[in-house]
């Protein structure tokens, strides 16, 4: 297993950083304060992240990627965590990479893909992946919401929540009901544009943390889907569900890497400057300690981000694999995060802070693609044969 960061991977994370530096960064602090869309505002962004290329990512060139394995998209991922200061903005690139994009490269035809992908990669369009339902929650197969075949369509009744990108998305990847007699396996995955007639959107939600991305509730009634909205076969919706959790357990939370080293450099910087009883706080071993917690956490975060990205690219992870690091990953961010505002004091617990920003943002890691209880259950679930095997 080679986990080398190579001088071309080293270039190219640092010329993403600065992009992340100088474009992704802009009216923060409000925009966290205001917690809802502001759409000109959000497509603008979003528009210079895809210019940049940060939507082509570990995608082939055949389908508009840039065509770089995903051992450099990842270090690139990370190299943008650390220039990027807006965690939403993070989380909405790389669901965007991994929950839209790279199930249309899978599973869409061709037509599918000539249709939607240069409108996606181009940031003409914005995507979002419809799962969530509020019966459902965690048992994420268990849908109210419905499609009844009529004539070669579909029609599609339900409801979503907490969908991030909602409130602007262009295409949603709808997760519906075709076969409800035989539960997951009569699940099926739909292409909806947002623009049919009976897609409404709202409301939008505010929340604790990852305010910057714009989340809300996708509902539909009596929407008439063409015979090319299903992406894949019917009944294939558990599957692709499936696959796509891979992707994101293993790869969404590259950029929050990132964001842990950011952390720690902010956090090292501060303590150096910062004086209480006649030297800087660095010198106090309470403080020291948790820095050095913190420098683990990183470090191991970043090995086992790397090794994930390793086991996508050769073929060798597997669900065990995504929830042991989307587990850990994910709870060492929030505990890291407590960290930081621990050394920063009163100054990191200020609302507009960027430590107290950090906080409330990772509370939602140990939730989304599956909370962290989820996690540990799939981890027991492959125990007995990992332990039979090794």
């Amino acid at each position: 297993m080679d986990l080398t960061i190579t001088d071309d991977m080293e270039r190219r994370g640092a010329a993403a950083r600065r992009f992340a530096e100088d474009h992704l960064n802009t009216g923060l602090a409000a925009r966290d304060r205001r917690g809802t869309l502001d759409a000109a505002e959000w497509r603008t962004l979003w528009g210079a992240a895809a210019e940049y290329g940060l939507l082509r990512l570990g995608l082939d060139t055949a389908h508009g990627g840039d065509g770089t394995d995903l051992m450099t998209a990842t270090h690139v991922v990370h190299e943008v965590g650390r220039g990027c200061r807006d965690t939403g903005m993070l989380l909405a690139l790389n669901a965007t990479l991994w929950t839209v994009l790279r199930p249309l490269v899978e599973f869409g035809t061709e037509a599918q893909q000539a249709r939607y992908l240069p409108r996606l990669l181009s940031g003409e369009w914005i995507g979002a992946d419809a799962v969530t339902e509020l019966a459902s929650g965690s048992d994420a197969m268990a849908l109210q919401t419905e499609a009844v075949r009529d004539g070669d369509g579909y029609v599609l009744n339900g409801q979503k929540a907490f969908i991030g990108m909602a409130p602007c998305c262009d295409l949603a990847l709808v997760f519906a009901r075709t076969n409800p007699a035989v539960g997951a396996w009569g699940v099926s995955a739909f292409l909806v544009e947002t623009s049919l007639p009976g897609v409404t959107r709202g409301p939008e939600v505010e929340k604790l943390g990852l305010r910057t991305i714009p989340t809300g509730f996708l509902s539909f009634t009596d929407v008439r889907l063409p015979a090319s909205a299903p992406l894949g076969p019917e009944g294939a919706g558990a599957s692709i569900f499936a696959r796509s959790s891979e992707w994101e357990r293993q790869m969404v939370f590259a950029g929050h890497v990132g964001a842990m080293k950011r952390q720690l450099e902010a956090c090292v910087a501060f303590s150096q400057q910062r004086s209480v009883f006649g030297r800087p706080i660095a010198g106090h071993q309470s403080v020291s300690n948790r820095l050095a917690d913190m420098r683990v956490r990183y470090e191991t975060c970043h090995l086992m981000q790397r090794r994930a990205a390793w086991q996508m690219q050769t073929g060798t992870g597997d669900a065990a694999a995504a929830a042991i690091t989307k587990l850990h990953i994910s709870e060492a961010l929030l505990a890291s995060s407590l960290d930081a505002v621990r050394t920063m004091g009163g100054q990191g617990f200020l609302w507009e802070a960027e430590a107290a920003r950090d906080l409330r943002d990772a509370v939602g890691g140990v939730l989304y693609g599956g909370t962290s209880d989820i996690q540990r259950n799939i981890i027991a679930q492959f125990l007995p044969g990992w332990a039979a095997k090794n």
